[in-house]
């Protein structure tokens, strides 16, 4: 688990980059729901920074082109996007936000590497 951040920190709706050493930028997200997600911050049709969307109940909105992801599976909510983006567990430790990063592979647009 990694440390991203106080609970506190964090604004509803209002998603934060997250830079861990040699993986993908994650978004973190306090959600309508009150849950906290993470995901990849890097859309799955172009490169674009999920952290920089918008957030409506549990649907992030990437800011180029439209394309939306649930939260909660990271599945293509609306199109361009058609492939998913990655999640991460999330766990709330005396009151700190850490991320487990997933092990799957991420789904990163054409010509994009970390």
């Amino acid at each position: 688990m990694i440390p991203v951040c106080p609970l506190s920190d964090l604004v509803p709706d209002e998603p934060i980059r997250f830079e861990p050493d040699g993986d993908v930028p994650i978004c973190v997200v306090l959600a309508d729901d009150g849950e906290v997600y993470a995901v990849d911050d890097t859309c799955s049709h172009q490169n674009a920074s999920l952290s920089e969307g918008w957030v409506e109940g549990c649907e992030i909105e990437c800011p180029l082109h439209g394309s939306a992801f649930d939260l909660r599976t990271g599945k293509v909510d609306i199109l361009p996007a058609t492939m998913p983006i990655r999640t991460h567990a999330v766990e709330i430790v005396d009151g700190v936000v850490h991320v487990s990063l997933s092990d799957e592979r991420p789904n990163l647009p054409p010509g994009v590497s970390f």
